[in-house]
């Protein structure tokens, strides 16, 4: 045997009798993606028994309610469509969900541009630890208490907010008692409390964006302002649209504020959608006119998420 012939010669290792490479991968496959199946099924199982007893099952109830007159004295009777019908023609349905669209506005777009402004400072210039914890304090506090501590500071006679403007010589003003002010002001004591965890949401979303772009940009010449626009707000749509979309979500929901300083008033001015449910279900004890103002709710809420991922283009960045 020549030296060539060595050393193209295959090497070949025995095998077992009867078992061949195929059945080897036959049988190896299918169990390996069985156990992986088994395995998360495992995980997810928690999560997926508090969705169905938590989420999906009392969501099939409050529609199926949505179809009875029920007083929560008697059994439901089934009515059909008309809870619906009458949701068309009910104005303080409408003239609550105008209240709650005017809230959702002045919110969203106040603690959006404060919440992008104050992180883009923690990425570029504060970036210690410290700081962005003193940011998230306010979203620690319980709504109840920041709607508390709020209604003092701002009330009309003894509030310390009211004793400021009038130490200044301006006339005092009805935050909570006046229908142009009280809207306003809820959004504000909101957008307090809420502003410094949006912002963490959006600093996270900056880490991700390549510090070459930054000193690339820097070379040519380009200012903070012109960094800002062309490359951090476009690399950033995702995450925007993901922010929105939770922020847009939890306005529709705003309730406690309410509940606490004006409970609808005055007169309906601050009655939004979740406040006015929670009337015809516990105070008008209207449970099946109650559970169709919910599900109109979801209905809204899908469809303006819906059209928010269309228009936002949350699955690209430019």
């Amino acid at each position: 045997m020549t030296k060539a012939n060595a050393t193209t010669r295959p090497v070949t290792f025995p095998l077992s009798a009867g078992v061949t490479p195929s059945k080897l991968g036959r049988s190896t496959g299918p169990r390996r993606r069985r156990s992986d199946l088994r395995v998360a099924l495992v995980f997810i199982a928690p999560a997926l028994f508090g969705f169905t007893v938590f989420y999906l099952l009392p969501a099939v109830r409050g529609f199926y309610l949505s179809l009875t007159d029920w007083n929560l004295l008697s059994d439901p009777e089934f009515v059909g469509l008309d809870n619906y019908r009458r949701l068309l023609g009910d104005e303080l349905f409408w003239n609550a969900l105008w209240v709650t669209a005017k809230y959702v506005v002045i919110n969203i777009s106040i603690q959006t541009v404060l919440a992008i402004l104050i992180a883009v400072l923690l990425d570029r210039v504060a970036r210690a630890t410290w700081i962005r914890g003193i940011v998230l304090l306010p979203y620690l506090m319980p709504n109840v208490v920041v709607a508390l501590l709020f209604l003092w500071i701002l009330d009309f006679q003894l509030g310390i907010g009211n004793h400021a403007i009038a130490a200044i010589g301006l006339d005092r003003i009805p935050f909570f008692g006046s229908q142009g002010w009280v809207i306003p002001t809820i959004a504000g004591v909101n957008i307090w409390r809420h502003m410094g965890y949006t912002a963490l949401l959006i600093f996270a979303g900056l880490q991700a964006i390549p510090r070459t772009l930054y000193e690339q940009a820097a070379i040519d010449g380009a200012n903070e302002w012109r960094i800002f626009w062309r490359i951090t707000l476009p690399l950033l749509r995702p995450v925007l649209a993901l922010v929105l979309v939770i922020s847009i979500i939890g306005s529709f929901q705003i309730f406690d504020t309410i509940a606490v300083t004006t409970e609808g008033g005055p007169v309906h001015a601050s009655r939004v959608i979740y406040y006015y449910i929670y009337e015809r279900a516990f105070q008008n004890f209207d449970m099946g006119y109650a559970a169709a103002l919910g599900v109109a709710l979801v209905a809204i809420l899908v469809g303006v998420t819906v059209i928010q991922l269309k228009l936002l283009r949350a699955r690209e960045t430019d």
